[in-house]
């Protein structure tokens, strides 16, 4: 039987090796080689040649997003798994994006822990059983499809919120978004409140952000 082959990613010792363990207890996964996150981790990778890489999203030394790109850039055939406790909704759009192709919750049980690996490695797209169903992960998934910036046009805005939205970089404050649009000020935060929601942001400068970032060439 052809083993899966892990290569683990985590800052935190303990855990790191309680993971390597569990893995080398399955019949059919090999971990190739558990690191701490570091600069090396491209080196490993191009030498161990995993199946699927399982990396801790919250590494202290280094910028987990950045090293799925580098990962996903050097080494696309590769399929890696994020680790997290409770990450947010933008951080795992910007994930998927980047290339990452399934998610695991650090509370998750043993069984979904590998069953999750499992279906990574046979080309399976997996998040976080709370997301599954939600209108989020529809976004999420078709960023999984359709690579970068997939997840933000995936995102059908009504007219109404277009317009905010485009008030917004302007930088209106909510009060002079009303009075331009003669609507209650209660009106357009709940616009903001529902854009955000749709858009996985957190903030106003975030939502002038996202439509600087989709404007500009």
């Amino acid at each position: 039987m052809k083993k899966i082959r892990v290569l683990l990613i985590e800052d935190n010792r303990l855990l790191r090796e309680g993971i390597a363990t569990e893995l080398a207890g399955q019949a059919d996964f090999k971990v190739v080689t558990a690191s701490g996150g570091n600069l090396s981790s491209l080196l490993l990778t191009r030498k161990q040649k995993p199946d699927v890489i399982l990396m801790d999203l919250g590494l202290r030394n280094q910028n987990g997003l950045s090293v799925v790109v580098s990962l996903r850039k050097k080494t696309p055939d590769i399929k890696v798994i994020g680790m997290g406790l409770v990450p947010s909704q933008s951080d795992i759009v910007e994930f998927v994006e980047a290339g990452a192709c399934g998610f695991i919750l650090k509370d998750a049980t043993v069984k979904d822990f590998f069953r999750t690996i499992r279906s990574v490695a046979h080309g399976g797209k997996v998040l976080p059983p709370p997301l599954a169903g939600s209108l989020f992960s529809h976004v999420v998934e078709y960023a999984l499809t359709k690579g970068k910036g997939g997840a933000k046009r995936a995102v059908r805005m009504t007219k109404r919120e277009r317009e905010i939205i485009a008030l917004i970089a302007d930088g209106m404050s909510n009060k002079g978004i009303a009075q331009k649009l003669d609507i209650a000020t209660y009106t357009v935060k709940s616009h903001v409140h529902n854009i955000m929601e749709k858009l996985a942001l957190h903030s106003r400068l975030q939502i002038a952000k996202h439509t600087y970032d989709e404007t500009s060439p």
